[in-house]
Order: structure tokens, then C-alpha cells, then sequence
């Protein structure tokens, strides 16, 4: 493990973040008290690694507030399962209530953050998280447009970098849009990115990968904070 500077530490004893590490990372980044929405897939892990004591309130679209974590064996009730249909436990003080009503908290302003799962996210914090434009592809915007211009955060959670090897950083997205400039952090397996609206992007972490090679394989201008 080496800093760079004082403000980012790059990880290279070791390889990328699976994808309990990569939750278990933006899990503790959540504030305290936090009223949030997991976006269907990979962000419904986050919901795993928050300690009851972090006093973080769990949204789901489909009508509920109060979700705990996922349900297994004998807990799994079919009834009750979060927007991406997963079986998920309830809390006390839990509450259901309508569609409607749920989409009315999204788009009023009311959640403080949400977690995405994206195809891209450009320099500047536009997300694209539903279609990737291929003629054969099922466009799956669900809520995230909702979410992405009614939180008062978004947090992406998503692999840097394809199979092929592209990132998903981009200076600006190739798949059609989300909604524009409302990503402010980004959690990779290999860094953690904070988009600030600005010329560059920040690194505040790296794992498996030094800084220098991130921006040597990232077509985005790349810096660190400054202490």
C-alpha cells in the first residue's frame, strides 16, 4: 500500500474488489441517519454491510421503507422482496404503502441518496444506466431516471471497465442518457471517483492498480485531491 498523496491511497498489494468488498466500501460512506434507495442489482448488496447502529433508512420502489438486509433460508417470506424481486427482511418501524406514493418520495426530493448501477457515467456526472442503444437490447429505465434527479445524492456502483477492456468513465456517454450531471461519486472494483462538475475527476482510492496506470488507461482527466 502507497500514497501518492496525501488525500488518495492506492492499494497495489493486492488485487481488484470483489463485489461484497466493492458494497461493503460505499456502505461505509453512507451517512448516518441517511434515508436511501438501492438501485436493482449490484446496489442491492450495500443493504448487507450496513451495521444496525448506522441508523440508515432503506427505500425500495415497489412500496416499502425500513428494509433490511437479504432474506435467506427460513426467513424468506415470497411476500416480501425489494424492486428487483429479491427476498429482503423487514425492520422495526418498517412501512408499506403505494406506488404512487413511493415514486412521489423519489421524484419530491425526500431520499438523500441512492445507489446506481451504470453502463457509463461521463466527466461532468451524466449517468447511463438503461439501454446500452443495441437494436437487440430490452431498455430497463425502471425508476433510475426518478432517482437520478430526486435524490439528493447518487452514488454509481458498477466494474470500471468492461469485458473487453473499455471503461465506464468516459469524457462523455456513448449509450443513451439517464439524466445529466447527477452522479457524485463513482465505486469501482479498482477506485473510487468523485465527480465535481469541474475539468478533472477525483481519485480518492485505488485497488490493484496504481494511480498512474488508472489514468493511463482512463480517457478522463484524473487528479487527487489536494490536502
Amino acid at each position: 500500500m502507497s500514497a501518492v498523496s496525501p488525500s488518495i491511497v492506492e492499494h497495489t498489494d493486492r488485487g481488484p474488489l470483489g463485489r461484497d468488498e466493492m458494497a461493503r466500501v460505499l456502505a461505509g460512506d453512507i451517512p448516518r441517519g441517511a434515508y436511501v434507495n438501492l438501485g436493482i442489482g449490484q446496489p442491492t448488496t450495500v443493504g448487507d454491510h450496513l451495521p444496525p447502529e448506522s441508523g440508515v433508512i432503506l427505500h425500495t420502489e415497489n412500496g416499502m421503507l425500513g428494509m433490511g438486509p437479504a432474506a435467506t433460508g427460513d426467513a424468506i417470506d415470497p411476500d416480501l422482496i425489494n424492486a428487483g424481486k429479491f427476498p429482503v427482511t423487514e425492520l422495526p418501524g418498517t412501512s408499506y404503502f403505494h406506488h404512487a406514493d413511493s415514486f412521489a418520495m423519489m421524484r419530491g426530493g425526500h431520499l438523500d441518496l441512492c445507489v446506481l448501477g451504470a453502463y457509463q457515467v461521463s466527466a461532468s456526472g451524466d449517468l447511463a444506466n438503461w439501454h446500452t442503444g443495441e437494436p437487440d437490447a430490452i431498455p430497463a429505465v425502471g425508476g433510475a431516471m426518478d432517482l437520478a434527479v430526486g435524490a439528493k445524492q447518487v452514488f454509481v456502483l458498477m466494474s470500471l471497465f468492461t469485458r473487453t477492456g473499455e471503461p465506464k468513465l468516459v469524457r462523455e456517454c456513448t449509450y443513451p442518457l439517464t439524466a445529466l450531471r447527477c452522479v457524485d461519486r463513482v465505486y469501482t472494483d479498482v477506485a473510487t471517483f468523485e465527480i465535481t462538475g469541474g475539468d478533472q475527476v477525483l481519485v480518492r482510492e485505488t485497488w490493484g492498480i496504481s494511480f498512474h496506470e488508472l489514468r493511463s488507461r482512463v480517457d478522463v482527466p484524473l487528479t487527487v485531491a489536494t490536502p
